[in-house]
């Protein structure tokens, strides 16, 4: 039995809404359990200088854990981002590039702001699947009617595990967590393409058949955030992902 007593393939219950924020283009509050996120989108009229002039746009992420999201106050990262911040908030800029169309932004850049509001384990796959919402309604304030849509395919991100005694867990809590034989985080698309897979065992080695029990077992968590995602943008806006013209 579970820490909180879900069943081996059972997700937390999960909350997304869009526009959780007034002045960024887009925005969208998820909480999968105890982890909360809050993501905001903002688009700025310039790139960096390797794309003047070329006529695309650019994206990036950051990330940041404010100081009251865990048990121990977690200080300011104030002049310098630590190395897991870095790598996370590179983490999510991948995962939202892999299904942009940046030449369809013109000389833009839009920046991605992942802050996590309380930490309960999985912060960073939470800020991928929030993030693809706060885009998505980002990209509609650019968006001209008749053209191909920026964005070309939802993305989201859940987490598996090995416990210690082989059993095979989705969507760990912090305590499931930090106990895993081996953690896995999985990026995946609308069509069910890999973005990254992300893999450690900790203390003994996993087998191939046990990689895909857990990518089998990321693959149901991440269909069903992305039926959430759909919920979330709404009519208005869950037909604009993919759209060519």
């Amino acid at each position: 039995m579970r820490i909180d007593r879900r069943r081996a393939d059972e997700m937390r219950e999960v909350f997304l809404e869009r526009r959780a924020q007034k002045y960024p283009a887009g925005s969208a509050l998820i909480e999968i359990g105890n982890t909360k996120v809050l993501c905001a989108a903002t688009i700025e009229d310039k790139v960096p200088p390797f794309l003047k002039g070329t006529g695309t746009g650019w994206l990036n992420a950051e990330y940041s854990m404010l100081p009251g999201s865990a048990a121990e106050r977690i200080s300011r990262e104030r002049s310098k981002i630590g190395g897991r911040t870095m790598e996370i908030q590179r983490l999510i800029g991948r995962a939202l590039r892999a299904v942009t169309d940046l030449t369809l932004l013109g000389e833009r850049s839009i920046t991605i702001d992942c802050d996590v509001l309380q930490a309960d384990g999985g912060t960073r796959t939470a800020s991928i699947t929030g993030a693809f919402v706060a885009l998505v309604e980002a990209c509609e304030t650019i968006y001209k009617v008749g053209d191909a849509f920026p964005v070309k395919d939802f993305v989201a991100a859940i987490s598996a595990g090995i416990t210690q005694d082989g059993e095979k867990f989705l969507d760990l809590c912090y305590a499931e967590d930090s106990t895993a034989a081996a953690d896995c985080n999985v990026i995946m698309t609308g069509a069910g393409e890999l973005v990254e897979v992300q893999i450690t065992a900790e203390k003994k080695p996993f087998t191939r058949s046990q990689l895909n029990d857990l990518l089998d077992l990321a693959q149901r968590g991440i269909d069903e955030l992305i039926s959430l995602q759909k919920d979330a943008l709404g009519r208005d806006l869950v037909w604009r992902v993919g759209r060519i013209g």
